[in-house]
């Protein structure tokens, strides 16, 4: 453990929640004032490249140290965040649509809530803390960027698209857990976390979750439909 244990809503975690919301912001404002495909391009890779070695540095390190069956039964990228990760980098560099849905919805709905409760142990300045805070907040930064700054939007069919794939995938990952024995998307046991989602026992916070997202990504959507709304009237 860490010599400095993660301190709930201490100045590090303060600072890793308002950087996370100013670098969107910061981000916006330069691709705005460049005006430059190429330059927007280049801050889009910086950004992705950064994300994915966050996330892929750490696969070795932990696949030497635990070997392959340990890795496969705890490290598999099948937690939202982890596939989240992937799907904003892409939205990033490659503009995808469904990349960028999944990166909004699962991540502002998701990652937000990781980086205001976050189950961590290990507290600044220790490499997980940083490593974490990189992942997740880059989450929630990467997709407020690409909707500010690189005018990607949601539609209103993506709401149920997101829906559905978010429970193919604890749908696998409940598979995976069985094979194995493993929590990937917390399906096997809650987190030790300060979130007000897992109030209710296992495995009753799991259809109660199911429902929150589905809410969560309607509340998400909103925005954008008020915005269509009002850009239709004359």
């Amino acid at each position: 453990m860490s010599a400095n244990p993660f301190e709930f809503l201490g100045l590090p975690h303060i600072a890793a929640l308002g950087l996370t919301l100013v670098l969107p912001i910061l981000l916006t404002m330069v691709v705005k004032r460049l005006n430059s495909a190429k330059a927007t391009q280049a801050v889009c890779g910086v950004f992705a490249g950064v994300l994915l070695l966050n996330e892929l540095l750490p696969w070795g390190q932990r696949l030497a140290r635990v070997g392959a069956y340990e890795f496969a039964r705890w490290y598999l990228p099948l937690h939202v965040c982890s596939l989240t990760v992937f799907a904003v980098a892409v939205a990033l560099v490659f503009r995808r649509q469904m990349a960028y849905e999944i990166a909004y919805f699962w991540g502002l709905a998701g990652a937000t809530n990781a980086i205001v409760t976050p189950p961590l142990e290990a507290g600044y300045p220790a490499y997980r803390f940083f490593q974490y805070f990189i992942a997740h907040g880059g989450i929630v930064a990467g997709a407020l960027f690409a909707t500010w700054g690189l005018g990607m939007r949601p539609t209103a069919r993506s709401v149920l698209r997101v829906f559905g794939l978010l429970n193919l995938l604890a749908l696998v990952a409940f598979g995976v857990n069985e094979a194995l024995g493993s929590n990937y998307m917390f399906l096997s046991q809650p987190p030790v976390t300060q979130s007000p989602f897992f109030f209710a026992p296992w495995p009753w916070y799991i259809p109660i979750l199911d429902g929150v997202a589905l809410v969560l990504f309607y509340l998400l959507f909103i925005p954008f439909k008020i915005g269509r709304r009002a850009e239709s009237i004359p």
